[in-house]
């Protein structure tokens, strides 16, 4: 919706040196001038810094702000502003000045998105609300009038109060961290939003470790269900922000049960729908091989650990009657008579974003990893 600039302007009074307030980068002299009056008189270098500011931003927006709110114009000093005046140097000079001086002073900092939206810097925000309302009032109108499209709000723990502010201008929600509530706001009505949505998934991963002897390190969870009574099972959790699925394997095992692992490959993963707080869930078993046998249990999570023959662990009921630990498990004996082969990581730099990143495969070779499936 389009936001009056009336109380923007009148809370400030749009007098940049009452205001203090300088866009990061920005090159423009500003005015000296007194905020008893709207006769603010231009520096000598503000004629030709305004026009490389205003390079970019249409004349034609600039006077569709102005005609949509004409007592925002009114007190900007142009009360005059039309079509057929705003062809006169005068007036055309007048209304760049006070186009720039309510970029500067009033649009909250933000840089440019790669899709012709925008990012606001979460570390300049205004400190009050009632700056803050009228920041972002201002900065609607003036994305609104410069073509951009989406609008990424970030609000830090401390600046909760402003949540309410922008909800009322039209934000809506977009996800929550520990720290933070990031918003976005679609500007164009004629268009489909195309800001992507929160993160669909979570990723969990579970260790298959198992020694020379055939065993297999096994936990009872301290918190579980009641269909899980009694129940060894493999090491389990979720993956950290950006931690690669290897090392998060390792790291679980780690916790969970103190002993060290190597990583070998994925031999399975698990795709479900409409799980924790209705995301999908992305489950990886990774075979894992012990570089360390002693078990120390984190006892917070887990009530007991334990190395348990590969036999009797296949053989408990609750495998047994569960068809998808079922083949989880035939997947890991036959990885075991080296009859499969898993998906080993690998680090490639794609030309999509110059990042490195880790692709899980099977070698070319099944030898390999000596594994002897073609």
């Amino acid at each position: 919706m389009e936001s009056s600039l009336l109380d923007t302007a009148a809370a400030a009074g749009l007098c940049p040196a009452a205001a203090g307030r300088r866009r990061a980068g920005s090159t423009a002299s500003f005015l000296s001038c007194s905020c008893s009056s709207r006769d603010c008189r231009v520096s000598a270098s503000y004629s030709h810094s305004i026009s490389r500011m205003l390079s970019g931003v249409r004349s034609a927006a600039r006077k569709k702000l102005f005609r949509s709110d004409p007592a925002a114009a009114d007190l900007l000093g142009i009360a005059n502003w039309s079509d057929e005046t705003s062809g006169g140097a005068g007036g055309h000079h007048q209304q760049q000045h006070w186009w720039t001086a309510l970029e500067n002073n009033f649009v909250l900092e933000t840089t440019d998105d790669e899709y012709g939206g925008v990012v606001v810097d979460a570390d300049r925000l205004p400190d009050d609300k009632a700056a803050f309302a009228r920041s972002l009032a201002a900065s609607l109108s003036y994305w609104k009038s410069v073509g951009k499209k989406g609008v990424w709000l970030k609000l830090p723990v401390d600046r909760a109060e402003f949540v309410p502010l922008a909800v009322k201008e039209g934000f809506k929600y977009h996800h929550a961290e520990e720290a933070y509530l990031m918003m976005t706001y679609w500007i164009p009505d004629d268009e489909p939003n195309m800001l992507p949505a929160n993160a669909s998934h979570q990723v969990g991963v579970g260790g298959f470790v198992i020694n020379d002897q055939m065993e297999v390190l096994v936990v009872q969870e301290k918190y579980r269900g009641s269909s899980l009574d009694g129940v060894w099972k493999l090491p389990t959790g979720f993956i950290l922000a950006s931690e690669e699925i290897y090392t998060g394997a390792s790291r679980e095992v780690k916790e969970e049960t103190g002993v060290d692992t190597e990583f070998v490959d994925v031999v399975a993963f698990r795709h479900a729908h409409n799980v924790a707080f209705q995301k999908s869930d992305l489950f990886f078993i990774c075979m894992l091989r012990p570089v360390s046998s002693e078990i120390k249990i984190d006892e917070t999570e887990i009530q007991a650990a334990k190395w348990m023959a590969l036999e009797e662990f296949v053989k408990q009921p609750f495998i047994q009657e569960d068809h998808m630990f079922q083949k989880i498990m035939d997947i890991c004996i036959q990885r075991l008579r080296k009859c499969y082969c898993g998906l080993t990581p690998h680090h490639v730099v794609s030309k999509f974003d110059d990042r490195t990143s880790t692709l899980y495969y099977n070698v070319a070779e099944p030898e390999d990893v000596n594994c002897s499936a073609a």
